[in-house]
C-alpha cells in the first residue's frame, strides 16, 4: 500500500492528492436525491419526519412506516448519496443537521446545522470529525431532546450523564477527527472487503 497513487474499491477510483470536493449534506441531498433536507429541520433542532417521508417517497425511495427522521436520513445517505462520493477525488461532506451531530458545535451562520464533517473516497467513509460542543447547557438541552424522542418512539428513556456534563463545563474549545485506518488500507490495497486487511481477522 505504501506509495500508492490511487485509492480503489470495487471498480471505483479516487486520487487522494487531488483537491477534494466540498459538499454540505443538504447540497448532497438536493443534488443526488432531489430532497430539501433542511426544510425538515427547525432552528431548535426539532425535525419533521412526515415532511421528510413525503419528499423521500416522491424521490422513489421506500421507507418503513415506523422509520424515524434519522432512520430515513440514513437510508437516503446510504442508497443515493454515499455511492456517489469520493469518485475521482475525495469528498468532504460537511454541515450535518444538528440532530445528526449531538456532540458538535452549531454552525455560526445557521442553527440547523453543526460543525461536523465526514471524508469519503470511492464511496467509502474514511473519517469523521467535528468541532466539539463545549457548552454544557446546550449539551444538556440536546441530550434531553434526544431522550424525549426516545421516549416517544420506544417508550423508554435513560438518565443524563451528569459526570460527563460536569466535565464538559470545564473543557476548552476543541476539535478532532477519527480516521478508519483499516478502511484506508483497504482502499490503498484495492482489497474487495475490509476483512482482507484487518490485523486480527474475525474467525469464521
Amino acid at each position: 500500500a505504501a506509495g500508492t497513487g490511487l485509492l480503489r474499491f470495487r471498480g471505483r477510483e479516487c486520487d487522494p492528492f487531488a483537491a477534494p470536493e466540498r459538499l454540505s449534506l443538504a447540497e448532497a441531498f438536493a443534488r443526488h436525491a432531489g430532497i430539501d433536507l433542511l426544510a425538515t429541520v427547525a432552528g431548535d433542532g426539532r425535525t419533521d419526519a412526515a415532511g421528510l417521508r413525503e419528499q423521500i417517497l416522491r424521490a422513489g425511495l421506500r421507507v418503513a412506516p415506523d422509520d424515524t427522521w434519522s432512520d430515513m436520513l440514513s437510508k437516503v445517505l446510504v442508497d443515493r448519496i454515499e455511492p456517489r462520493l469520493g469518485l475521482g477525488r475525495a469528498t468532504i461532506l460537511d454541515r450535518y443537521p444538528v440532530p445528526e451531530a449531538a456532540l458538535a458545535r452549531r454552525a455560526p451562520d445557521d442553527p440547523r446545522v453543526a460543525e461536523r464533517f465526514e471524508l469519503y473516497a470511492c464511496g467509502v467513509e474514511l473519517a469523521n470529525g467535528f468541532g466539539e460542543l463545549t457548552d454544557a447547557a446546550e449539551q444538556r438541552r440536546r441530550f434531553t431532546q434526544e431522550m424525549d424522542e426516545k421516549q416517544r418512539v420506544y417508550g423508554e428513556r435513560y438518565p443524563l450523564d451528569e459526570d460527563f456534563l460536569a466535565a464538559l463545563a470545564q473543557m476548552p474549545e476543541a476539535s478532532g477527527i477519527a480516521l478508519g485506518f483499516d478502511r484506508l488500507v483497504m482502499l490503498a490495497t484495492a482489497a474487495p472487503r475490509i476483512d482482507a486487511v484487518i490485523w486480527a481477522p474475525v474467525p469464521g
